[in-house]
């Protein structure tokens, strides 16, 4: 019987080789995949751990982040039959204006191994899409990422088409990217933003958890 650790420890160790091999073995071996998804998301947990404590960096991050997609990919058909459902669903993208997908990327992975769904908008996102997101998918929980300053304006408009639309009550805000901190989200009128991917899976999990509902 496959070692469900063993998947933990290497992809908290960035072993990709490893990682997927032993996925496919407990796959054969008729793990239920929702297990092996558990150990996978304790694995992140733990690069996730590792990168706070300067162990790890953004690099390690988005090897992480790949991996995970990769492991993903072969679980979707067993999670699929057997009927997983998802924490919650989440709206993210680049605003408008630019064009940084690296720490999005990151973000997102990191909300998708949380076992968010997370509808990835891409970069560069007009204020409109969002809406249009968040009506078509129903996701009470929207995350807008951007490196430059001039993110900021895209940001705010965003939250006040947000308001326009009937929107904003029922969604809650996290913003995020290198130069944001709490002085950009009260500019933005955003809920909280969070200075790396752990904080915006730990912000999802408190907004989006069963118990909080």
């Amino acid at each position: 019987m496959p070692n469900l650790d063993a998947i933990k420890n290497a992809l908290a160790e960035l072993d990709e080789d490893l990682a997927l091999q032993l996925v496919k073995d407990a796959l054969a071996a008729k793990v239920p995949a929702l297990d092996i998804l558990t150990a996978c998301q304790d694995g992140m947990t733990e690069v996730g751990r590792r990168f706070e404590c300067q162990d790890y960096f953004v690099s390690d991050l988005m090897m992480s982040g790949e991996i995970f997609k990769q492991i993903g990919a072969l679980l979707e058909p067993e999670l699929k039959a057997g009927g997983s459902t998802a924490v919650g669903k989440i709206v993210f993208g680049t605003v408008k204006g630019d064009i940084h997908d690296i720490g999005k990327d990151i973000v997102v992975n990191m909300l998708k191994s949380a076992n968010f769904d997370v509808i990835d908008l891409g970069v560069d996102v007009p204020p409109e899409k969002f809406i249009s997101a968040l009506k078509e998918s129903g996701a009470t929980v929207l995350g807008m990422s951007g490196l430059l300053t001039l993110a900021f304006d895209s940001m705010k408009i965003t939250v006040q088409a947000l308001q326009t639309e009937g929107l904003r009550e029922n969604v809650r805000v996290m913003i995020g990217g290198g130069p944001v901190d709490a002085n950009v989200c009260r500019f933005v009128g955003a809920d909280d933003w969070g200075a790396d991917a752990q904080q915006a899976v730990r912000l999802a999990k408190n907004w989006l958890s069963p118990v909080s509902a």
